[in-house]
């Protein structure tokens, strides 16, 4: 049995549960493509309790989050946060997160639920040398809900006196009370929609769970599971961890590029090989795909040229709930990569046409 999320007894009656990174996880509650229209239309909850939480806290933890982060640490203002990779000496990625700054040489950093050991790991070894850096995991004292969708604002807004409207875009607002529960709120998430993500004490957070559903009923909020947060971030073009990132995929390939500030003075891991990347173009970079032939490109395909040279891989791939096609991402050799282009994904024992394709897929109007 794998780990389970505080709210695991809440909704394991209710839910398809599977084993996700060594966690029991919702895939769906009622249907992805449900879910999925719910979080584009009306609002969603998320259980996201698996993600780890990290304090990098010391008079050196700026700085040294310098050295590690290819995002540039001192432009983030207390109150804000900021998306970031970490990459090792030959620009692969450790992992991709979002940290927060709440004060001073006070960071909070989510990383991605499979990678917290290692993560902690890996800054701990690289903190050596730098004074004044204290790093604890703290993922057990945290439980993380997030609320999405373009109705997220209006549902969480009843449960709260903090104006949240005042809370814009990759800002966050700590102590804030959702019916009594005190939590950190951030106006961020995975799905390409507006919402919240609400961090808050693992004991606590069955009741905001429920008192959230019980809010949103009138707006149709519905829970929603990992089936329809692929779907949605995919749609949305955002990197999930172990597909569009990896030890061997480097943040510019991914196309993540605009988190990597290689002209910031500190110096940090992967710092020479992403700016070679980013100066003259990656010989291979991440593009959408849309099927021709009737088939699903599906994570590790293989992608080929017209003359049947093999030019890369897929991703992850499905077919689109909002868009209705089989489409996919993929990183391909340059050559290949114009919208437009005609490739071939073998599929099984054929190979089906496909076309590179303008991403992100979906684009929330404003």
């Amino acid at each position: 049995m794998g780990n389970k999320t505080p709210l695991y007894d809440v909704y394991k009656d209710q839910a398809k549960t599977i084993d996700f990174g060594g966690w029991d996880l919702p895939v769906q509650f009622s249907s992805i493509k449900d879910e999925h229209e719910a979080v584009r239309t009306k609002a969603g909850l998320f259980d996201v309790s698996h993600m780890g939480e990290i304090d990098v806290q010391g008079n050196g933890a700026e700085a040294f989050l310098q050295s590690v982060f290819t995002n540039d640490v001192e432009k983030l203002k207390t109150g804000g946060c900021q998306y970031s990779a970490m990459c090792y000496e030959n620009g692969g990625t450790v992992d991709d997160l979002v940290y927060y700054k709440r004060g001073e040489g006070d960071y909070l950093l989510v990383v991605n639920a499979s990678n917290i050991e290692k993560d902690y790991n890996w800054l701990v070894s690289r903190a050596e040398g730098f004074e004044n850096v204290n790093i604890v995991n703290v993922s057990e004292n945290y439980a993380q809900i997030a609320i999405q969708g373009p109705l997220a604002e209006k549902v969480l807004q009843k449960e709260t006196n903090t104006t949240l409207s005042d809370i814009t875009f990759f800002k966050f607002r700590d102590g804030v009370s959702i019916g009594g529960v005190e939590a950190l709120v951030s106006r961020t998430g995975y799905t390409g929609e507006d919402g919240f993500e609400i961090y808050c004490k693992p004991e606590e957070a069955a009741t905001l769970w429920n008192l959230l559903l019980e809010a949103g009923k009138e707006e149709g909020i519905q829970p929603c599971g990992l089936g329809s947060r692929d779907t949605l971030r995919f749609e949305a073009r955002l990197a999930l961890y172990g597909q569009e990132l990896t030890k061997d995929i480097t943040p510019v390939e991914a196309g993540i590029g605009f988190a990597v500030k290689t002209d910031k003075e500190a110096d940090f891991f992967g710092k020479e090989v992403l700016k070679e990347q980013k100066d003259n173009g990656p010989s291979r970079k991440l593009v959408g795909l849309e099927m021709i032939d009737k088939g699903i490109p599906r994570t590790d395909y293989e992608v080929f040229n017209s003359d049947g040279e093999k030019i890369g891989f897929v991703t992850t791939g499905t077919q689109s709930p909002t868009l209705k096609k089989n489409v996919g991402l993929a990183i391909i050799d340059k050559d290949f990569t114009a919208i437009g282009t005609e490739v071939e994904v073998q599929v099984r024992k054929r190979r089906l046409k496909a076309v590179v394709a303008a991403t992100p897929f979906y684009k929330k109007s404003n």
